[in-house]
């Protein structure tokens, strides 16, 4: 059985409309925005995908670069890879956890700082996510300010997505949007498996 507001209720819940109004009225500006997921928690990549499914549904062209590749094809790989709208690019033979070669590393980055480069100078493309980039500015692979002031020239209505632990200093200085992803318990540390759909 509903309940009715109290006069009080409803004055607080007007006054917070208010605000709100007030805030979507000043947001006038139209253009693409950064954004930073990062954080020990798991979810960075997870948040990025669920972004690029709403992207998707309201028929933007996207691609996605995924910087660390692991040794299992991924859920997200195979449910996008076919998506007429949606270039995936899965990082070369790729750096992974396991190897040990850093000019295999670096020539990995390379060929997909390439892609990335001709990805930001499309203008066909509305949404780009660069997933685990972060990785690459920690082991030296990829220089943080070229590839910050290469996102910052993009064309002004695309959106990119970067996803990884930490973040450089230069990303974080020009980033539209920052999360932060804690970790406050994983079930892998109690002994759970990782499994597919979950972990990949």
């Amino acid at each position: 059985m509903s309940q009715s507001l109290t006069d009080q209720e409803r004055e607080k819940r007007l006054r917070k409309k208010a605000v709100v109004d007030q805030r979507i009225a000043q947001a006038t500006e139209e253009r693409g925005v950064l954004i930073l997921l990062k954080g020990n928690g798991k979810g960075k990549s997870s948040s990025a995908f669920g972004t690029l499914a709403r992207a998707l549904g309201h028929e933007q062209r996207c691609a996605v670069i995924q910087f660390i590749k692991g040794r299992k094809e991924t859920g997200e790989f195979l449910f996008f890879k076919d998506h007429p709208l949606l270039d995936f690019h899965v990082m070369g033979h790729g750096f992974t956890w396991e190897t040990q070669d850093k000019s295999l590393e670096q020539q990995a980055a390379d060929q997909a700082w390439q892609v990335a480069e001709q990805l930001l100078g499309d203008d066909r493309y509305q949404l780009l996510i660069f997933d685990e980039m972060s990785y690459m500015f920690k082991y030296g692979y990829l220089d943080a300010t070229v590839v910050a002031e290469r996102i910052g020239n993009r064309p002004r209505h695309q959106s990119v997505i970067v996803t990884g632990r930490t973040m450089h200093r230069e990303l974080l200085d020009i980033a539209d949007t920052i999360s932060i992803i804690q970790d406050e318990r994983h079930a892998f540390r109690a002994g759970v498996k990782a499994q597919p759909g979950i972990e990949w």
